[in-house]
């Protein structure tokens, strides 16, 4: 007798696996924490064998879950195209959506395949940026909806959460104890002013060993442990790693994470997708 698997579980599973803990995922999905929970339970009975686990903070996925994930993202993909090709589709269209480099990542994908998920045949132009083009941007009109850090919220703009800056540095690496401190940083990056006065009010030397237009070039100094590093808790860049330096160096400010919507693009697609960004912060 065929079996089937229940794939509002599985989308929880994903869900849980890329967000890296129940509650988040709770909050992205728009359903209750026991709710999700008891998903997972009836996949994993299904299935008779253990998906998470759940032993540390991070809930980490076991040899079968990494098996089954791969699997779990093409079923969802597949039932996502059916229902986007066999029913009618009312929205059409382009919008353009303005993220700063350094927040895009965890929020923003799981976002963006939500939408599409809603509305296949609207096109969404991702723009990354700093802050201050972003907003120069929107001003102008050439943006829909945007995202950024401040210190607080501009005419028009939602404050979405506030978030501690932190120290990043390679992997296992030292250049965090080197005096003076090696920094690395985008030349318009908004963060490196009050970083470096930190630094100077905490008595300790710095020196700008790493300047560049390039944030990846930010990243591979950082990662080669030539410098560290600030980003906002929570989006730290791959092969680097938070600073356990224990009070060595000082602890920064917190920046705001702000919406700002288009009311000249305003419908139903702009919406939804804020509507999206604002609940992918809240689960955060």
């Amino acid at each position: 007798m065929p079996r089937h698997l229940d794939l509002t579980a599985l989308r929880s599973f994903v869900a849980v696996s890329e967000a890296g803990g129940v509650t988040r995922a709770a909050g992205f999905l728009n359903l209750t924490q026991s709710a999700v929970s008891m998903q997972l339970k009836r996949l994993e009975e299904a299935l008779e064998m253990q998906l998470l686990d759940r032993s540390e903070r991070r809930v980490k996925l076991t040899a079968a879950g990494e098996q089954l994930l791969g699997y779990a993202r093409r079923m969802l993909a597949l039932n996502d195209e059916v229902y986007a090709r066999m029913t009618a589709q009312e929205f059409e269209g382009e919008i353009t959506l303005g993220v700063p480099h350094d927040i895009v990542y965890p929020a923003i994908p799981q976002v963006l395949n939500r939408l599409n998920a809603e509305y296949p045949r609207v096109k969404v132009q991702l723009l990354s940026s700093y802050t201050t083009r972003l907003r120069e941007l929107f001003a102008r009109g050439g943006v829909d909806i945007i995202l950024t850090t401040e210190d607080r919220a501009g005419e028009g703009g939602e404050t979405l959460t506030e978030l501690p800056l932190v120290w990043v540095g390679a992997i296992g690496g030292q250049a965090w104890r080197q005096r003076p401190l090696r920094l690395a940083y985008e030349h318009a990056c908004i963060f490196r002013q009050g970083v470096q006065g930190a630094l100077d009010a905490a008595g300790i030397p710095w020196e700008m060993a790493v300047e560049s237009e390039s944030i990846r070039t930010v990243e591979a100094s950082v990662s080669a442990d030539l410098a560290v590093h600030t980003v906002v808790e929570g989006a730290l860049p791959p092969y680097v790693e938070r600073i356990q330096h224990g009070g060595a160096l000082p602890e920064l400010t917190t920046t705001k994470i702000n919406l700002y919507v288009s009311e000249i693009a305003s419908g139903p697609v702009t919406e939804e997708l804020a509507a999206l960004i604002r609940q992918a912060y809240r689960a955060r």
